[in-house]
């Protein structure tokens, strides 16, 4: 194998399946591996008499991995030893993925092993050391012909030392290096663009090898892997946690749709300050990748501000950012939620003089506030904590009351409490379904699930509704343009975001 390839990992713990898994991973990916030790002991032999009668026609790794080092089968070291002694199908295989411990005691054997087709590899599941390109020698000191690391990335600041274990590879040993864990995705995703051999990915959702492990529809469809280059636009959402984001579904396709060499990744960030120093400021990134812009979500709106170069007005005025461009050399932040909110609500209602209870006083409550008050609406902002409710309306004209008092007295609702939330108050609403019996409109910014309680009592009193991917892709709409320039393609969106 000289070319750079998706690898799907076989799983399957039934011998049947795995078979059936083998010839569907031919049809999609572009290697497969054999995970043996997912099997029972006596199930190898069938495999190899099925793949004789059989063989896919993608080139095959083989993988009998112990499991104190990421296997599923107890192996003791002289097991391992007597399974290659005893290996004699090499013919049917491209690669034997080999671990390092047992590399070494091999290579100092006259065992008929093919190195040529070995893979030396070692895996750390608790972290990522700091002395990668020093492991990196020992293996590639072997006689196996590939080397690879795959190590746990606790924070996304692990993947600068995988990152420069692939640029330092560049002209020595073939090298494979992935992060486990959705910190690691970067790797996963990238890795082939940065001169990485494989990359691995599931035939499907639960038949991961390893944490992290996206699909090979994912790396194929949505994020492109195969087309990346070392030159392609980064984009990403940057927040903690990510993994329930649709802004990659969303912004994947629109960048594909417009034939954009670029990708767009969930980036999980704990510690927003050195990520911004470490991966995107152009004067201080240590990381040689071409991002171009953010999208910036919960817990990181407020804490990115004093980070950036400049603010746009509207960033200023409602006091988070959304959305960082990278502009030259500087770092501009841009509030895209209030574009995203007021345009749907627009379409359907007329702002000026209107009644408008805000549920909540968080940030996407200031953005609606900051919208609100922009377009003449008499605005009432409604919360538990009523001194937050009174700070919020003083800076934005309007007037403050607690949640619990409210009646319905007014034209629209809008909801921006977490409340009714997949993990937060799911079924709930944050108000009686009686208060709103008279309302004309009412718009629940939460977007999972898509039909809210709130949503749900609203239709049922003859409200027109709103729901939150109605801002969601809107935002995501306004923040594409800032980006390429172009206008975003909304219906698209729509779709992706609905898949």
């Amino acid at each position: 194998m000289t070319d750079r390839l998706i690898c799907v990992p076989i799983t399957e713990t039934d011998r049947e399946r795995f078979l059936a898994a083998i010839q569907e991973a031919d049809a999609q990916a572009d290697a497969i591996e054999l995970r043996l030790d997912y099997l029972p002991a006596p199930d190898h032999a069938f495999v190899f008499e099925a793949l004789a009668v059989q063989r896919p026609d993608k080139p095959l790794i083989l993988t009998h991995r112990p499991k104190e080092q990421g296997g599923q089968r107890e192996l003791s070291f002289n097991e391992r030893i007597a399974f290659w002694r005893d290996f004699s199908a090499w013919d049917a295989i491209a690669y034997a993925d080999i671990e390092f411990d047992l590399v070494e005691h091999l290579a100092k054997t006259q065992l008929p092993i093919r190195w040529e087709q070995v893979i030396c590899s070692w895996h750390d599941f608790d972290g990522t050391p700091e002395d990668l390109l020093q492991r990196y020698d020992l293996m590639a000191a072997t006689p196996a012909a590939v080397v690879k690391l795959a190590t746990q990335c606790n924070r996304i600041n692990d993947c600068h030392q995988l990152f420069a274990l692939l640029e330092y590879a560049q002209d020595k040993k073939p090298v494979i290096a992935l992060g486990m864990g959705l910190a690691g995705l970067a790797t996963r995703v990238l890795s082939l663009s940065r001169g990485g051999l494989l990359t691995f990915a599931a035939l499907h959702r639960g038949a991961e090898s390893a944490s992290g492990q996206p699909t090979i529809d994912e790396l194929k469809t949505l994020y492109r892997a195969p087309q990346l280059n070392a030159q392609s636009e980064i984009y990403g959402v940057v927040g903690y946690p990510v993994s329930h984001s649709r802004s990659p579904l969303m912004h994947n396709a629109a960048l594909q749709a417009i034939q954009r060499d670029a990708v767009y990744l969930p980036l999980e960030v704990d510690d927003i300050a050195s990520f911004i120093c470490g991966f995107v400021h152009p004067l201080t990134k240590k990381l040689d990748w071409n991002v171009r812009g953010l999208s910036v979500t919960i817990p990181h709106k407020l804490a990115v501000m004093p980070l950036l170069d400049a603010l746009d007005a509207t960033a200023q005025h409602v006091g988070a950012v959304n959305t960082i461009v990278v502009e030259g050399e500087r770092l501009v932040g841009y509030n895209t939620d209030v574009a995203g909110a007021m345009q749907p609500l627009e379409a359907q209602i007329e702002l000026r003089g209107a009644r408008v209870a805000v549920l909540g006083a968080g940030g996407s409550a200031r953005a609606v506030c900051y919208g609100l008050s922009e377009r003449g609406a008499v605005t009432t902002v409604y919360a538990r904590d009523v001194s937050k409710a009174q700070t919020l309306a003083d800076e934005f004209n309007a007037t403050s009351a607690s949640l619990a008092e409210f009646t319905g007295e007014c034209d629209i609702v809008i909801n921006c409490t977490p409340i009714g939330m997949k993990g937060f108050g799911e079924g709930e609403s944050p108000v009686p379904a009686i208060t709103l019996r008279g309302v004309k409109l009412v718009y629940d910014l939460v977007y999972n699930p898509e039909m809210t309680q709130l949503l749900s009592d609203a239709q049922s009193a003859g409200c027109v509704t709103l729901g939150g991917l109605t801002m969601l892709v809107a935002q995501a709409g306004e923040q594409f343009r800032l980006w390429t320039g172009e206008v975003a393609p909304a219906k698209l969106m729509w779709r992706a975001v609905m898949s």
